[in-house]
């Protein structure tokens, strides 16, 4: 287990089955943790219980699409804790598409919104207080599928591309302040709904998000203090 004893992480999508086990990891790792979503305050209790109450934990209700919900976070998490020395962008989504020629511009928004922007807007507020704090790391979560166009995957493939896009701009921008920006690449992750959804696959294939949350614990840490601009392959068994 990485030693990230009283650094203070921002974790968002926090309330996901990907966002609580690396919670839980940061949290096991000695870190300070913000957690938000926007469920997170009616949620904890039940998906995060060992962390809920903890004088280590900020649970902040926070719409990450939205400019002045995420200035709002960033404000009560330096407030809390007087710092900021990382971010994980966890929060996203996907829907099922469609041809291009069929896609309605309300998925496209969506996963836009989602993916992308709130990476953006995350990150947007969190670095400057990383550069005042002299150094830090961000850890943003792409997929598999932001590599390359799929048939009826444009939308969503096209939304995480932009946040290794967002993640190689960023590292470039950022390693003379010491802060690192790396993504990970996800293949499907071994969840409830992902299983409930494909009854016919082979879920041993997937990737945990315990799996993933250690590489996630890993680019938080000080052994990954020369790594950054990175799009780090998860995916598994698949």
């Amino acid at each position: 287990m990485v030693d990230l004893k009283d650094r203070v992480f921002v974790v968002t999508g926090a309330t996901g089955h990907l966002g609580r086990a690396v919670a839980r990891l940061l949290f096991q790792s000695g870190a300070r943790l913000a957690l938000a979503d926007r469920l997170v305050e009616e949620k904890l209790d039940e998906v995060l219980p060992d962390l809920a109450g903890s004088e280590r934990v900020l649970a902040h209700v926070a719409d990450l699409t939205d400019p002045g919900s995420v200035a709002a976070l960033v404000e009560a998490v330096a407030e809390r804790f007087g710092r900021i020395d990382g971010l994980v962008n966890v929060v996203g989504g996907f829907r099922a598409g469609s041809p291009v020629h069929e896609l309605d511009l309300e998925t496209w928004d969506y996963l836009f919104d989602l993916n992308a922007r709130s990476v953006l807007l995350a990150s947007r507020a969190v670095i400057p207080h990383l550069i005042a704090a002299g150094g830090g790391r961000i850890v943003n979560v792409g997929a598999r599928a932001a590599l390359s166009g799929a048939a009826n995957m444009a939308a969503y493939s096209a939304s995480k591309a932009v946040v290794l896009r967002l993640t190689e701009s960023m590292a470039a921008e950022l390693k003379a302040h010491d802060i690192t920006v790396n993504a990970v690449l996800p293949g499907t992750i071994d969840t409830p709904p992902n299983r409930a959804e494909m009854p016919k696959a082979d879920p041993g294939k997937w990737v945990t998000p315990e799996a993933l949350a250690d590489v996630i614990a890993f680019l938080c840490s000080d052994q990954a203090r020369a790594v950054t601009g990175a799009a780090i392959p998860v995916y598994g068994k698949g």
